[in-house]
């Protein structure tokens, strides 16, 4: 099947976090047609596992939901684009394993020095451009919190059983954080190692 070719990309609107663009693309047919595009930044998350074997995570405002939201610890990384985003996450040198160190220490003041890299999610992969590299973080030893002046964090500590629980209820519905949740539960044993 031939891939459609981005022959025009508009920015329509520019905000705080995103752009917002109306793509014009041809068809191998050579019509045209038009898609919407938000460019966001990238970022990471990491589901940190104390040493009792609890998952932290942060319960916070999101303005998109009107309301609190159960998360695991997560921000944005140093990179805008998408470049090089297929490099090795599992890296210290990598923007976004950096990404998740940083945003552990600084939400919950606790450094995962074991960090195992899971997947990356596109939040929309019809609309945008922002990838979210998901870890585990064990092993936590003591750092600094030093949250963002608009970050208003409560810290939640829940077994596997009352996160799975909170999933299924709607509760917890922060796409990386069921990833994170569902990724442990199905590799717990083996993080341990």
């Amino acid at each position: 099947m031939d891939s459609l070719k981005l022959v025009n990309r508009e920015l329509k609107y520019k905000a705080h976090r995103v752009k917002v663009y109306e793509d014009t693309l041809e068809k191998p047919t050579g019509e045209r047609v038009h898609y919407d595009f938000v460019e966001n930044r990238n970022g990471s998350g990491v589901l940190l596992v104390d040493n009792t074997g609890k998952l932290l995570f942060v319960k916070q405002y999101r303005n998109s939901i009107n309301g609190m939201d159960i998360e695991i610890p997560a921000g944005c990384a140093e990179v805008v684009d998408n470049e090089g985003a297929s490099s090795d996450y599992r890296s210290p040198e990598n923007t976004f394993y950096r990404c998740a160190l940083r945003e552990a220490e600084e939400e919950t003041g606790l450094i995962p020095t074991k960090l195992t890299f899971v997947s990356y999610i596109l939040a929309a992969a019809g609309l945008f451009s922002e990838r979210t590299a998901v870890y585990i973080g064990t092993d936590l030893v003591e750092g600094r919190v030093s949250r963002d002046p608009d970050e208003y964090i409560e810290i939640i500590k829940l077994t596997l059983d009352e996160a799975m629980e909170l999933i299924e209820q709607g509760v917890i519905v922060d796409s990386k954080t069921i990833i994170a949740i569902q990724y442990y539960a199905l590799n717990k044993d083996n993080l341990k190692r």
